[in-house]
């Protein structure tokens, strides 16, 4: 729901910000309606990705298609830094190179427009913020490459609105159209900056990011609790989507447990990291028995192999 109220309030306020920048030719405007553009082309990203990540797991795609989310926030990153970043750049180098003609009634139109942007724009933010806490706080809402692409966006348009609004002011106060174009070269690092954090992020996700560190610990703290496990040997974890991790864990146990405790002190050991971490939704577990491991690792034996 909340991308759906970002993305009619950007769509809106897209057309608002073209009509009033063309009519007043002003840099600033422009560069914060090609902002908007970009903010709602992110939006029918972020809708794709909700809807695509939801799907079951198949014989393709065995661990399911919960990375669909950081896909389509990598593409929205991508986006905001092409549509947002680079335009908002061209319009403050003409600006500088060509200067700009304004016209009082415009620029007070552009204004109005832009006021009208910022309550608009903050009321976005400031429901964004209300889902945030609504998911259990900052540091678990912000889990969601979605809701986290949204609150930026809408932070950083309340921003852009803010900068292209004293650009304007100082513009039509001092006659300089240099205010204009700073506005419009400091949006444009705004959107770069915003963009290359999303996309540094949705790429660690897509290229396999480790569970959280509490998560982990929790998970080998789990393991070494357990009497039946000597040692250990390796922990891996992965998430697989927003609500999704693999883990996997190689574990040498104590020696003289027959295959029937094997097995039931693995099913055990699964349910237990299951109840512990409930997102660990793939668990792997490699078993070995340290002695006779340590046997077939010894130089006789390999010899042994060598030999034969």
């Amino acid at each position: 729901m909340t991308v759906l109220v970002a993305l009619a309030a950007n769509l809106v306020i897209a057309v608002a910000k073209a009509v009033g920048g063309f009519l007043a030719g002003s840099p600033a405007l422009l560069s914060e309606a090609a902002h908007s553009v970009a903010d709602s082309l992110n939006e029918v990203f972020l809708l794709a990705a909700l809807r695509r990540s939801r799907r079951p797991a198949d014989r393709r795609h065995p661990f399911g298609y919960g990375k669909e989310r950081f896909f389509w926030s990598l593409l929205a990153a991508v986006g905001i830094f092409v549509m947002g970043g680079c335009f908002s750049f061209f319009q403050g180098v003409e600006a500088l190179r060509t200067g700009a003609e304004e016209e009082l009634s415009g620029y007070v139109a552009g204004l109005i427009v832009l006021g009208v942007a910022l309550i608009a724009e903050g009321a976005s933010l400031l429901r964004a913020l209300h889902q945030v806490r609504g998911q259990g706080g900052v540091a678990a809402g912000m889990r969601d490459p979605a809701l986290r692409t949204v609150v930026a966006e809408d932070g950083t348009a309340v921003l852009g609105v803010t900068l292209a609004m004293i650009g304007m002011v100082l513009h039509m106060v001092t006659g300089q159209v240099v205010w204009e174009a700073c506005a419009s070269l400091a949006i444009g690092t705004l959107l770069v900056y915003v963009a290359y954090r999303l996309g540094r992020e949705a790429r660690d996700q897509l290229i396999g990011e480790a569970a959280d560190p509490e998560a982990s610990g929790r998970i080998r703290a789990l393991l070494r609790a357990q009497p039946e496990i000597d040692s250990v040997e390796a922990l891996f974890t992965m998430k697989t989507g927003l609500d999704s991790t693999l883990v996997a864990a190689r574990i040498d146990l104590v020696p003289g447990l027959d295959s029937e405790r094997v097995e039931e002190v693995s099913v055990r050991i699964k349910k237990s990291i299951a109840r512990t971490v409930p997102e660990a939704q793939q668990i792997f577990l490699d078993v070995t028995d340290r002695p006779a491991r340590e046997a077939a690792e010894s130089p006789a034996a390999t010899g042994e192999r060598g030999g034969a």
